[in-house]
């Protein structure tokens, strides 16, 4: 076993399993994301946090983008979208979408340097091994491994038979196409990104998973894919995720935000075929100014294994 390794397994060993979360009990989970946006948003969102609160949820998962695209990036708005999730009382795990750095370089934002938001964002949001929430849970980063040490973002942990992985893939086309500094941050990023999906299907198939569920921020158009002519930022991950999905042999969920609205589909297709995927759903989540949450069920003992339902915030009559 290589020094590098050592450090991931000793990560995997002591991770808490979320509460609600046995081998054969059910368990249901949260998907919110791109809001707040800006002041009314974030009373709205302070309010869905609260009211989150009162439901019996193994954990929440942000999908990105916690600021509006127009506003800007300054460390003080990290912050306090960081303390609005702090204040959950269930674990809360973010994904960085395009609004929280890679769109920073707009006069709007404050015109920085997207790679220089990215460093700061890891900084307030992944400080530490464990989720954000005022009852966090454990998780694995890929920072454990030195080569890819400075990708806090990329995390993964197991809930019941069931495992889950994030990637750090924004939208504005993924860091891609904007410029030759751009161009190298999204190849180095994605061949991170490439290294954990790998990793974290052989560790799934490994152990037996009934299901693996990657969580990103971006749209990448999978209806698209393989008819997509343009260059594209996403094209070379929804192959990777392609060939990972079809290693694995069992089903998958990727879960997104980005389009600011709820969905639940199968729009992967085979990129040699073109025939769908039937063992790949997606979840997208509500965004800005349309708020909601998506419940997530996961039965392990039912023959309905996956449960979604479409939550409107404030809940509408």
């Amino acid at each position: 076993m290589t020094g590098r390794l050592l450090p991931m397994l000793l990560a995997g060993l002591l991770a808490v399993t979320p509460a609600h979360a046995g081998e054969r009990d059910a368990f249901s989970f949260a998907v919110i994301g791109d809001a707040p946006y800006h002041t009314l948003d974030e009373i709205l969102f302070r309010n869905l946090i609260a009211s989150l609160d009162q439901e019996k949820l193994a954990f929440i998962i942000h999908v990105g983008d916690i600021k509006g695209g127009s506003s800007l990036c300054l460390d003080e708005i990290y912050r306090e979208r960081r303390d609005l999730l702090d204040a959950s009382a269930h674990p809360v795990v973010f994904v960085p979408g395009d609004n929280d750095w890679t769109d920073c370089h707009r006069e709007s934002n404050g015109a920085y340097d997207p790679r220089e938001r990215l460093d700061m964002l890891r900084i307030v949001f992944y400080p530490s091994q464990t989720s954000l929430g005022s009852r966090p849970m454990a998780l694995e980063r890929q920072s454990a491994v030195t080569r890819y040490s400075d990708y806090r973002e990329n995390q993964r942990w197991r809930a019941g038979p069931y495992r889950f992985l994030t990637l750090n893939i924004p939208g504005s086309n993924n860091n891609f196409g904007r410029g030759s500094d751009g161009d190298a941050e999204h190849h180095a990023r994605m061949s991170a990104n490439r290294a954990w999906l790998a990793d974290t299907f052989r560790l799934a198939k490994a152990e037996g998973a009934a299901a693996v569920f990657v969580i990103f921020h971006a749209n990448p158009r999978f209806e698209r894919f393989p008819m997509e002519r343009r260059p594209s930022g996403y094209r070379d991950f929804v192959a990777r995720l392609e060939d990972e999905v079809k290693g694995f042999g069992g089903p998958v969920v990727a879960i997104h935000g980005d389009f600011h609205q709820f969905l639940v589909d199968r729009p992967f297709r085979d990129r040699h075929s073109g025939k769908v995927l039937e063992s790949v759903t997606r979840i997208q989540s509500y965004g800005t100014p349309a708020l909601g949450w998506v419940r997530v069920t996961v039965d392990p003992g039912s023959g309905n294994w996956l449960r979604t339902e479409g939550i409107p915030f404030p809940p509408q009559r």
